[in-house]
């Protein structure tokens, strides 16, 4: 089958005083027509760097696409000018930022700010982009849109600020959204709407979706299929039911050991990932984890892992998964999580707020 979008041996770096940050390590992973990918990881783990270079948006200098590809839609986009990204971005591939107040022009209301996205990509008349603009408001919630349009968005709470991002990001159809902690800004009640808006949005106009998170509540409700990324490449990929049911590499057993669940006991204590990611100035030999993890080997330290395969749509970059490593059983905080079936974690779980 042909994939939406399809990221090759993608290797990114940039340019700093302290030396050359090696912030991308030869990631690959796919995304479907009317799917929703949800990467996740610590922060510094390369999430948003792997977004923004999907776009194109990364400085060039400081940063450097070193290798790999990015097809979207049957098109090369590293190879692309600026002038060509312009017209993908938006009107190909939207983009919702985690501070919706970033992303709206403070001096603009909200009705020209969504006018201006139709009159570029769509070449809309005045008159149809008005009507256009306020179907989008009514679209994704915020209550008497015509009133709304002329409002400035100091107006508006930040829960409505970012449906108008929203609706700003739907506003040409673009056939896949970038949603980078959307809601890592709103309080959980808000972040929990705007979950809601996103899946039944995505349900009616059937885009696919990029969903950039630390919170693995937001990968129980919102994916159809999990990257792991850390220190700069993709670790273990699976379907939702894989990573949380079946998780093999180490580092997804300490973001799920250390995820509170509602049926847990209120005396259970959560489990902190030892140590910090390392320095991509100088990147590990091995197996980046190693050093925090408790089930390294020897090889860990020299040697990089390949890519093993645990089912067509499972793939772990772990030396335990090699027929010669000893069975290894994921620890018993993990095998707890396994009694609650995903999509119940009401509550959003930061994974930093567990890190040690």
């Amino acid at each position: 089958m042909k994939h939406l979008l399809e990221v090759k041996n993608l290797a990114v770096s940039f340019k700093t005083h302290g030396g050359v940050v090696q912030a991308i390590r030869g990631v690959s992973f796919h995304v479907d027509k009317g799917e929703t990918l949800a990467i996740v990881g610590e922060s510094g783990s390369g999430k948003s760097v792997t977004s923004q270079s999907v776009m194109k948006l990364i400085p060039t200098p400081p940063g450097i696409y070193n290798s790999g590809q990015i097809i979207f839609d049957g098109q090369e986009l590293i190879s692309k000018t600026e002038k060509q990204m312009q017209k993908i971005r938006g009107k190909e591939i939207g983009l919702i930022s985690q501070d919706p107040m970033t992303s709206l022009n403070p001096t603009m209301k909200v009705g020209h700010q969504i006018t201006e996205v139709l009159f570029k990509h769509e070449k809309m008349s005045k008159d149809k982009a008005h009507k256009r603009a306020v179907e989008l408001l009514t679209l994704v919630g915020i209550p008497r849109p015509e009133e709304r349009y002329n409002q400035y968005p100091h107006e508006f709470s930040g829960g409505m600020r970012q449906r108008v991002v929203i609706a700003m990001a739907l506003a040409a159809n673009p056939k896949l959204l970038i949603a980078d902690e959307p809601t890592t800004a709103l309080d959980v009640t808000i972040q929990a709407q705007i979950l809601e808006l996103m899946k039944d949005l995505q349900q009616k106009i059937k885009t696919s979706i990029i969903f950039i998170t630390h919170d693995l509540g937001v990968v129980a409700k919102m994916a159809d299929r999990v990257a792991v990324m850390y220190a700069g490449q993709i670790v273990e990929t699976g379907t939702v039911e894989e990573i949380f049911y079946d998780p093999r590499h180490p580092y997804t057993w300490g973001l799920l050991a250390s995820m509170p669940s509602l049926d847990s006991n209120s005396g259970e204590m959560l489990t902190a990932i030892p140590g910090t990611p390392p320095d991509l100035i100088k990147p590990p030999k091995g197996d980046a984890f190693a050093l925090r993890s408790a089930y390294a080997m020897k090889i860990d330290s020299e040697r990089e892992a390949p890519l093993f395969k645990v089912s067509d749509t499972h793939f772990v970059k772990s030396w335990l998964l090699h027929p010669m490593a000893p069975a290894v059983e994921p620890p018993e905080a993990v095998k707890n999580k396994r009694r609650v079936l995903p999509g119940v974690y009401e509550q959003p779980v930061m994974v930093e707020q567990y890190e040690v």
